[in-house]
């Protein structure tokens, strides 16, 4: 039920034994433990928080057990839910962030029993019979109640429990094949990230010399005489081999990496061929034709056929301007060339694009930089709060015990007339060991606990952001500020929840909506009006200049079309890979080649199979559309919603009433129609696709 304890809310409120993390709604400055959890002051901590979210959970199950009524048994279900994501959510966030190697370990101890523990509640029949009971129930009044128990239904149902012994044994064995494909998925990228030496030193940029390894090799001089050559090894992990392809100018240095770091590691086409028939088994056993049917039952495209359609329908918009885009970058690597014959290769985009960019708006990436600082960019999330929301970000200190390295930063989200509204972490700088993204983490979800109180919600919002060469301040590439600004988007839609079960809290919404608010918090990023609040030069203070933001957003939009292309090949390959075709064995990497031909203008390069690397394909199996259908919603809200004017109370007071404080609560069609208005939506075989007319028009598509 790993659905259950992602989401739901409480009952035998009067009993306060779940509350592991203390209130931080007093701003004590007493020892206490990690995230304020009191147990937590040492490793050992986290057997003991194991414990306790176990005996309360049973004693919940018990009380069940005796089925009470319908909304006694959602309230109940609810706070199991809450009582077991807190161990989860914390033992996760540790693994990720602490420095300490036996925190660490403990709190991966903890995961694994909490989710062995969650198999039993998964496979507990008296539980399903009872949220049965509850969903059939003509009394249960709650219209947020009665979605919960809905939804309960399909969690359990997802994971087999209605299926005889003999298949609920193999859908079980399923799963665990599962599981150990992902883990060996990503261990193999760890043990054999692939690597290019390069020759001699002179044709790696200077800007990159931090990222690659200095290397040598004995070369022949003739006469017997031998030399030691100097020379760089590039290792192709993502970061560095995005720094490659977009700096360097030698196309024989951009090749090899691009077909190493397409190339590696083989390995994995045999696991993600075990994934994908492990998944197509289970869709089968439990009714469906595909695995993409069955991931797709309870989101808002309900159906292969209506993400299908989607896809094709912007694949489409997007062609003619992609081409143009495409043949005026191949024109630019020839006249560079002084060659007519010459043309683009997949491991000439990211560079060509740069140039063409800075070519067209003399952008200097470091002067941007220079604007944005990260100190002032959360003082940019302080400026949005109290414009859009007339509240404000209060720096709150940490206790003793608290937090997990000395850069972490906490604040409470404040309403003058409503008080603390929730809480964050912030933890922004790189270090070793850490989780390497930009990530939004919950540690506690929002649920009413009564009719007088309310659990906050506190979360962590995690990166990875370093000092510059020669510099004691940290500033931020604007790519950087587009991905911290779309985390604040999770952020606000965590603290700004208002449901009563914590099932629904914040992000806790269907897969295919969860993007957008992150996404529409992009466009915030991109503003003057919003980056003239904040965006001041780290030396003198002084105020982003309009033209270079003007630059900047010219720059964004060159070759947006290409960009949203190579999106919607992902969302494609990620539909086929897991749709019909799996109903005999396939070739993944001809499925790539495929989908590459049919809807980029790039062609596939032999011996590349650059799926064994994309690890969205584990987590976001059949649902990496959604980040398309978000991009879509959040282009439509914006136009319609925050566009005029995006920082005015009016635009706030929509955002959060009509939207963000429903969490998962309320139908999102219903939700994202009356804050955009009707047509943001609309119904296409029995599912909810997107409209694309505000992001066509966005990206001067011909829709």
């Amino acid at each position: 039920m790993a659905a259950l304890i992602r989401r739901a809310p409480s009952i035998l409120r009067s009993n306060s034994k779940n509350r592991y993390f203390v209130s931080p709604a007093v701003h004590r400055l007493e020892e206490t433990g990690l995230y304020g959890c009191h147990h937590l002051k040492t490793p050992k901590g986290f057997q003991r928080i194991v414990d306790d979210a176990i005996e309360r959970s049973n004693e919940l199950v018990g009380y069940i057990s005796r089925m009470p009524s319908s909304s006694e048994i959602i309230n109940a279900m609810d706070e199991i839910s809450n009582t077991v994501c807190q161990v989860v959510d914390s033992a996760e966030l540790c693994r990720h962030t602490h420095p300490d190697r036996e925190f660490v370990g403990e709190a991966s101890k903890a995961s694994m029993r909490i989710n062995e523990y969650l198999h039993y509640l998964n496979t507990n029949l008296t539980l399903y019979d009872a949220v049965l009971k509850a969903e059939k129930d003509q009394t249960l009044t709650s219209e947020e109640a009665k979605r919960v128990s809905r939804d309960l239904c399909i969690d359990f149902e997802k994971g087999g429990i209605h299926l005889c012994a003999e298949k609920k044994d193999r859908v079980n064995q399923l799963n665990v094949e599962i599981a150990k494909c992902c883990a060996q998925y990503n261990e193999n990228i760890a043990k054999e990230p692939g690597y290019v030496d390069v020759y001699p030193t002179s044709l790696i940029p200077k800007n990159l010399h931090n990222l690659v390894k200095p290397v040598n090799r004995l070369t022949s001089r003739g006469l017997g005489v031998n030399i030691r050559e100097k020379g760089f090894r590039i290792v192709t992990e993502p970061s560095t081999v995005s720094a490659v392809l977009q700096w360097t100018s030698d196309d024989e240095v951009r090749k090899m990496t691009y077909i190493k770091s397409n190339s590696v590691p083989r390995a994995n086409l045999d696991v993600l061929d075990k994934l994908i028939a492990a998944r197509h088994e289970i869709s089968q056993i439990m009714g469906y034709k595909s695995y993409v049917e069955y991931a797709l039952q309870s989101n808002m495209a309900s159906s292969p056929d209506v993400v299908s359609s989607f896809l094709v329908e912007l694949s489409k918009a997007v062609q003619p301007k992609a081409v143009e885009e495409f043949e005026s970058m191949r024109d630019f690597k020839r006249r560079k060339n002084s060659q007519q014959d010459l043309e683009l290769e997949p491991w000439d985009e990211a560079y060509f694009a740069r140039s063409m960019k800075s070519s067209a708006y003399s952008l200097d990436f470091s002067v941007v930089a220079s604007y944005f600082s990260l100190s002032q960019c959360i003082e940019g999330f302080k400026v949005l709060v109290e414009s859009l929301f007339g509240m404000k970000f209060i720096n709150i200190p940490l206790a003793p015990g608290e937090s997990w390295h000395p850069d972490v930063l906490k604040m409470a989200l404040h309403q003058p007339n409503e008080g603390d509204l929730g809480y964050i972490y912030l933890d922004l700088n790189s270090r070793l060991g850490k989780y390497p993204g930009c990530a939004h983490f919950a540690i506690r979800g929002g649920r009413r606990v009564s009719e007088t109180e309310y659990q906050l919600p506190v979360i962590a919002l995690v990166c990875n952001f370093s000092k510059s060469q020669n510099s004691a301040v940290v500033r931020l590439n604007h790519s950087d500020v587009d991905t911290l600004f779309h985390e604040f988007g999770h952020a606000l839609h965590s603290l700004l929840s208002r449901t009563d079960y914590q099932h629904f809290s914040g992000t806790r919404v269907a897969f295919d909506m969860a993007e957008t608010p992150s996404n529409l918090f992009e466009y915030y990023a991109w503003d003057y009006r919003v980056l003239k609040k904040f965006a001041r030069h780290y030396s003198t203070g002084d105020i982003i200049p309009e033209k270079l933001v003007t630059s900047m957003q010219g720059s964004k939009r060159m070759f947006a079309a290409m960009e949203l292309q190579q999106q919607i090949f992902y969302a494609l390959v990620d539909q086929t890979l897991y749709g019909d075709k799996t109903l005999s064995p396939i070739d993944t990497t001809s499925v790539v080649a495929d989908v590459r031909e049919q809807h980029t203008n790039w062609k596939h390069v032999e011996g590349t199979h650059w799926q064994t690397r994309f690890n969205h394909l584990l987590y976001y199996g059949a649902g990496y559309y959604s980040y398309l259908y978000a991009k879509c919603f959040a282009s439509t809200i914006w136009e319609r919603v925050c566009k005029d004017d995006p920082l005015s109370l009016e635009t706030g007071t929509a955002i959060r009433t009509k939207f963000l404080q429903h969490g998962g609560a309320k139908d999102p069609a219903q939700l994202l129609n009356d804050l955009a208005g009707d047509g943001i939506t609309r119904y296409q075989n029995g599912g909810i696709i997107p409209d694309i007319t505000s992001l066509c028009h966005e990206l001067n598509l011909r829709k």
